[in-house]
Order: C-alpha cells, then sequence, then structure tokens
C-alpha cells in the first residue's frame, strides 16, 4: 500500500456541493444585505438653501414671518419638521436684514411678534425677545438664534441656508 490518499467520490461529492453551495450563498446573500442596511447608511438632506419671502414684501422694522417643513429620511423612518421665523428688514439694503429663528432658545416653544409690546413673546414661560432677538424677560439664556447666512436671488426672493443640527 503507497501513502497515497485517495477520496472517495461519496466525499468528493459533498466537499464539490459545500463550495458551490457557499458560492452561490454569497453570490445571493451578500447583495441582499447590502440591500437592506442600504437605507440605514445613507444620510437624508440636512442642508439646504429655504426661499422664505421675497424682499419686497418685507417692511422697514416690521418682522416678516416664515414657516417651511424639511422632510428628514432616517433609514426607513421619514420624519417631517417644521421650522419658521422672522425677517427683519433694517433698510432698502438686502444685507440689512436680521433673520430670526422662531424658536424660544428657553425650551424651544414657537415666539410670536406682539405688535401692542413690540417684542417677540413666548407663550410657555412669559418670556420677552426684542425686534433683534435680544431677552428682554424671562428665563430664556440667550438672545434668538440667527440665520446668518442668506442671499438674494435674481427674482427677488430671500433664501436662507438651513442647515439641520
Amino acid at each position: 500500500m503507497s501513502g497515497s490518499h485517495e477520496l472517495s467520490r461519496r466525499d468528493f461529492i459533498k466537499v464539490t456541493t459545500g463550495i458551490v453551495g457557499g458560492l452561490i450563498g454569497t453570490m445571493i446573500g451578500l447583495p441582499s444585505i447590502f440591500y437592506l442596511i442600504d437605507p440605514a447608511l445613507r444620510e437624508g438632506g440636512k442642508e439646504a438653501w429655504i426661499p422664505i419671502g421675497k424682499f419686497e414684501n418685507m417692511q422697514v422694522n416690521k418682522p416678516y414671518p416664515f414657516t417651511f417643513t424639511r422632510v428628514q429620511v432616517n433609514g426607513w423612518e421619514r420624519t417631517a419638521s417644521s421650522f419658521g421665523g422672522y425677517a427683519i428688514r433694517k433698510s432698502d439694503a438686502p444685507e440689512s436684514l436680521l433673520i430670526l429663528n422662531s424658536r424660544c432658545t428657553h425650551l424651544s416653544c414657537t415666539v410670536n411678534w406682539s405688535e401692542e409690546g413690540n417684542v417677540f413673546h413666548c407663550p410657555c414661560h412669559d418670556a420677552a425677545f426684542d425686534i433683534d432677538g435680544e431677552v428682554v424677560d424671562g428665563p430664556p439664556p440667550r438672545a434668538l438664534d440667527v440665520y446668518e447666512e442668506y442671499r438674494l436671488t435674481e427674482d427677488g426672493t430671500i433664501e436662507i441656508f438651513f442647515k439641520e443640527s
């Protein structure tokens, strides 16, 4: 007897079936796994230019309210969030705009402009902010947030650069 090892027909079929089955499983399995986890790896658009109104419709020293909704896709979940603010035109120059976020810096309640008091009023805890967004009264720790980046389009629309945090 020589020291050679012969593979029986039954063992050969077992090994071949295992290798072919493994290759088929890998060819079907990997794309399926990538298909299933791909939505969770993708990020929805978290920043965009949002139109808030025509510059000509904004009166000097009178807050111009605006709102917009953003839909965020996080994996398989779609969430719609509403945002808003006030554009305050300080002069005829578009560069003099002050665009405030309408969320109170205390607990994120929505502030409203009060003509009588000439303040932004937060109904949750009676906070007040002046026309420049500075705290006048109440518990807020800081002034209203400002949309720093904005632009005037060719057709006279003001757009803010919105970045979701």
